[in-house]
C-alpha cells in the first residue's frame, strides 16, 4: 500500500548529515517522516525542487526587536516577517532595550504576545543584572527561554554586569549555557574621549578598540573556569579574542556576524557613516581576515545576526548621538551564500554554522538537521540566482540595510516550518503561527 504524507518535497538537492544529495521528503504531522525515493508515495501537498537546494531550517540566535508595539520602531510582527522573508525559521531575541526582558514574568508576557504574531518560531533571553540573579537558575529553566544574556559593557539599554564579583555571582546560578556581549566597561568609561562630540563616526572601531573586547573575553573565560560554566561569546570581532578562545573550546562557544565577515573599516565608516555603527565595532580588513581563518579552523560554532534596527531618523543622528545597531535577520542567508559562491566556506560549513551549530550550543529539540524524526523545517535556496539587495526589499519596519545596492549570488526562496510553507518566491504565506523553540534543558 502506497504511503501517503501531508508534503512531499521532490528532487531538490538535500544537506543532511549523511551528505548533499538529490532526493525526496516526506513531511507528516509537522516532522520530518522519510527521507530519499518516494516515487510511490503520494501526498496532500507535493513540490517539485528541482534545481533547488533545501538546507536545515536556518536559526538566527541573536535578534533584537527593540520596543515591542511601537509604530516606529520593531516588534515581533515585523522582525520575525524579516526573518521569514530571508529564509530563517526560527530567531533567539535577546534583551537591550529600557523595557528589557528579566524577569521570568516578562518571558512569559513575550510568549504570550508572540501568538498570532510571530512568522517564525522563537525564544527569549532573559538579561542578567545585579537585582535577579538569585532568580536566574529558576528562570533560565522557563520554557521558550533561551538562557540568560549579560551585557559585560554598556550597548543600547540599560542592562551592565560590569564587574567580577557580580558577573561571577550571575556563572554560579544555574547550569545553561550563558551568551555574553563582551566589552569592558572600565575601558570604554576611560577611551570616551575617543567619541567626542562632532567626532566621526570612523572613531568608533578606535573608541571600542581591540584591548576593550579582548579584556572582556579574558575576564569572562576566567570566571567561567571558576564556576565550570559554559559561555557563548557573543559577536567576536577581533584577531586577538580568536586566538584567545581557541585555546578554551572546553568552555567557551564562540559568534560571529555576516556584517563582520563582510564589511571593513575604514571604507564602511566612509560610505555609510552612523549607518556601519554597531557594538563592537565593524574593524579593519586584517581582523575580518582573521574572522574568516576562525570560521575555517572551527574555532567559530555559529553565525548570530545581531539584528538591531533603527529608524533612519535615530541613525542619522550626529556621532555618538547616533544608536548602535543595523539590520540583519533578513540578509544573513543571501548574505552567506554569496560567500559560498566566492568560495569562503562550503555549503556544508554554512549549514554547520546557521542550524548544527545552533541546535549543539543551546541543546534545541528537534531542530538543526534534516533528518527522520526532526521538526520539517527547510530553508530553499537557488543557488545561482543572481539578485541585488535593496532597501525596498526589507520587511523590518525601518526599511534600510547596510547591503543596499549588493549584487548577491544565492537567495531564500521558500521558508518551510514544521511543514508549513510560510516563504515563497518573496510572498509571506498563510497566517503567522510561530511557535515557541523546544530546548532539552528546559522543564
Amino acid at each position: 500500500m502506497a504511503q501517503s504524507f501531508d508534503l512531499i518535497l521532490r528532487n531538490g538537492m538535500v544537506v543532511t548529515p549523511n551528505g548533499t544529495a538529490r532526493t525526496d521528503i516526506a513531511v507528516h504531522h509537522g516532522r520530518i517522516a522519510a527521507i530519499g525515493g518516494l516515487g510511490g508515495a503520494s501526498a496532500a501537498e507535493e513540490t517539485d525542487l528541482r534545481g533547488l537546494t533545501v538546507l536545515p531550517g536556518v536559526i538566527d540566535t541573536q535578534v533584537h526587536f527593540r520596543e515591542p508595539g511601537l509604530e516606529h520602531k520593531e516588534d515581533l510582527e515585523t522582525g520575525t516577517r524579516a526573518a521569514a522573508q530571508g529564509g530563517v525559521v526560527a530567531i533567539f531575541e535577546m534583551p537591550n532595550t529600557k523595557q528589557s526582558t528579566t524577569t521570568g514574568e516578562a518571558i512569559l508576557d513575550k510568549l504570550a504576545r508572540a501568538r498570532g504574531r510571530a512568522w517564525v518560531d522563537h525564544a527569549f533571553f532573559i538579561g542578567a543584572a545585579s537585582d535577579n540573579i538569585d532568580h536566574l537558575a529558576e528562570w533560565e529553566r522557563i520554557p521558550g527561554c533561551a538562557g540568560i544574556k549579560v551585557f559585560m559593557g554598556s550597548s543600547t539599554g540599560n542592562l551592565l554586569v560590569a564587574d567580577d564579583q557580580t558577573l561571577g555571582a550571575v556563572l554560579a546560578q544555574g547550569f545553561r549555557r550563558i551568551a555574553v556581549h563582551c566589552e569592558d566597561e572600565g575601558r570604554l568609561i576611560e577611551r570616551k574621549h575617543v567619541a567626542e562630540e562632532g567626532a566621526h563616526p570612523r572613531v568608533h572601531h578606535h573608541w571600542r578598540d581591540v584591548e576593550t573586547a579582548l579584556m572582556a573575553s579574558k575576564r569572562l573565560v576566567a570566571l567561567a573556569e571558576k564556576a565550570r560554566r559554559r559561555v557563548h561569546v557573543l559577536h567576536v570581532t577581533t584577531a586577538e579574542e580568536m586566538d584567545f578562545l581557541a585555546a578554551h573550546k572546553d568552555l567557551a562557544t564562540v559568534e560571529t556576524t555576516p556584517q563582520h565577515l563582510t564589511l571593513a573599516a575604514p571604507e564602511c565608516y566612509e560610505r555609510l557613516g552612523t549607518y556601519a555603527q554597531m557594538n563592537p565595532p565593524i574593524r579593519g580588513a586584517q581582523h575580518r581576515d582573521a574572522l574568516w581563518a576562525a570560521v575555517a579552523s572551527g574555532v567559530v560554532d555559529v553565525l548570530g545576526s545581531d539584528h538591531a534596527p533603527h529608524t533612519r531618523e535615530e541613525k542619522d543622528k550626529p556621532y555618538p548621538q547616533s544608536p548602535s545597531g543595523m539590520t540583519g535577520v533578513q540578509t544573513l542567508v543571501p548574505i552567506m551564500l554569496d560567500h559560498v559562491k566566492q568560495g569562503r566556506l562550503s555549503l556544508e560549513r554554512l549549514v554547520d554554522l546557521t542550524s548544527a551549530g545552533p541546535a549543539r550550543i543551546y541543546n534545541l529539540s528537534g531542530k538543526g538537521r534534516i533528518a527522520v524524526g526532526y521538526d520539517a523545517d527547510f530553508t530553499v535556496v537557488d543557488l545561482k540566482a543572481e539578485k541585488i539587495i535593496t532597501n525596498d526589499w526589507i520587511e523590518s519596519r525601518c526599511g534600510w540595510t547596510p547591503f543596499d545596492g549588493m549584487k548577491v549570488t544565492g537567495w531564500p526562496l521558500a521558508t518551510i516550518i514544521r511543514g508549513q510553507t510560510v516563504m515563497r518566491d518573496g510572498q509571506l504565506l498563510g497566517a503567522a503561527a510561530g511557535e515557541p523553540v523546544r530546548f532539552q534543558e528546559c522543564r
